[in-house]
């Protein structure tokens, strides 16, 4: 079982398990939310076998294809109150949902914009230690590519969900996997780790790698 420690104690986001132990100060509980892998490509890729996901307290992260905010509010958890997520939804209907997650985890930045385009947002943002990206679209590393050169700090990170279909449905998953990594060193990003993400998600893969801002990255 995967949890995070819950921000906001008392408050479930998309009605998932509370759980509450001793052990806080003065002999408090503390209460964590299941992280369901089934509804969050990266608790998936942690369950799946992920060394790094690079977030941790005080990180601030730009999240990209937010949805409604499930994952996000517990990448929100993981940051804590010190650090930050920026989270980038494209779709109106689901950012509605994801301004509506962020009252109350006020550490999310709710962005409802095309990840296409940075520079709509560049104003909200600054600098970020990591960026998590499940855009599911054909050019997906591109995208990761225009907002780490806008946003990420060298020697960051990125950890990207890769769905094989949504790139090209005509190749084998395998084939996919290879070529978008080579697309993401094109993006001066140097990939570190790839797992699939069964039996979470079919055809799907997980990518972390470290941003070199004008250097060329290595095999």
């Amino acid at each position: 079982m995967l949890v995070t420690k819950n921000l906001v104690p008392g408050e479930s986001v998309y009605g998932e398990k509370r759980i509450s132990v001793e052990g806080g100060i003065d002999d408090t509980k503390v209460e964590y939310r299941v992280w369901n892998p089934f509804r969050s490509k990266l608790a998936a890729g942690i369950l799946g076998g992920l060394d790094h996901i690079f977030i941790k307290p005080g990180a601030k992260v730009l999240y990209l294809g937010a949805a409604s905010g499930t994952s996000v509010s517990h990448v929100a958890d993981l940051v804590g109150a010190e650090g930050v997520v920026y989270a980038v939804e494209f779709s109106p209907r689901s950012g509605r949902d994801l301004i509506n997650m962020a009252k109350k985890r006020t550490n999310v930045i709710p962005i409802v914009e095309d990840a296409r385009m940075p520079n709509k947002y560049r104003m909200l943002l600054s600098t970020v230690d990591v960026i998590f990206a499940d855009v599911a679209q054909p050019d997906q590393a591109r995208i990761v590519g225009v907002n780490a050169h806008s946003f990420l700090k060298d020697g960051g990170h990125i950890v990207i969900s890769i769905k094989a279909s949504c790139i090209d449905s005509t190749m084998p998953p395998e084939v996919v996997f290879a070529r978008e990594l080579e697309n993401l060193k094109e993006q001066q990003l140097k990939p570190l780790e790839q797992i699939t993400l069964e039996p979470y998600e079919r055809d799907h893969a997980m990518v972390s790698a470290v941003y070199l801002r004008n250097r060329m990255p290595t095999t």
